[in-house]
């Protein structure tokens, strides 16, 4: 607990990861943005892998679980689902627990696509799923220099942090 200004402000931090396999013949999401690149990621909902890494985080700031107790691949409501769909019931989730976003930083990791030239457009998505403002959005992508399943082309996983805050009475 952090004492601000003679009031008390909770804080709580969370940490998300995940991981999809490459498969051709499937649209890309990641952070809720489409790329053409030839091949998607396998999964029950569209697979944004950063999307899935981000809402874990959050969840896990405020010890609701992770996203698959929430999201069940063995419930046919979320087969295909957009996943900025999945986070924006992650937002609600919270706020309905008494927490807002504070800030996330994640970082995605493959070799392809080149994922540095959209990161603005992807902090701008979940910024406004998130209901937070761009620079609260940390995104960074990395190879892992061609060593493991993602250097090897055969997945893309994701990695994040989540600071989120007690909600203040309006």
């Amino acid at each position: 607990m952090v004492v601000v200004d003679n009031k008390k402000d909770v804080m709580r931090v969370g940490f998300g990861f995940d991981v999809h396999r490459i498969v051709p013949d499937r649209e890309l999401w990641l952070g809720g943005i489409r790329f053409d690149c030839g091949f998607g990621l396998l999964g029950h909902s569209d697979a944004d892998v950063l999307i899935h890494a981000v809402c874990d985080a959050l969840l896990g700031a405020a010890c609701l679980g992770d996203i698959g107790r929430h999201f069940p691949d063995s419930d046919m409501r979320y087969k295909g689902i957009d996943s900025k769909k999945l986070l924006a019931a992650v937002v609600d989730l919270l706020e309905e627990n008494g927490y807002v976003v504070g800030n996330i930083d994640a970082t995605v990791c493959c070799e392809q696509p080149k994922v540095n030239p959209r990161v603005v457009e992807i902090q701008q998505c979940l910024a406004r799923i998130m209901k937070v403002t761009p620079d609260c959005v940390s995104i960074k992508a990395t190879t892992t220099e061609r060593l493991g399943f993602t250097g090897r082309g055969e997945g893309i996983s994701a990695y994040a942090m989540a600071l989120i805050n007690e909600k203040q009475p309006s």
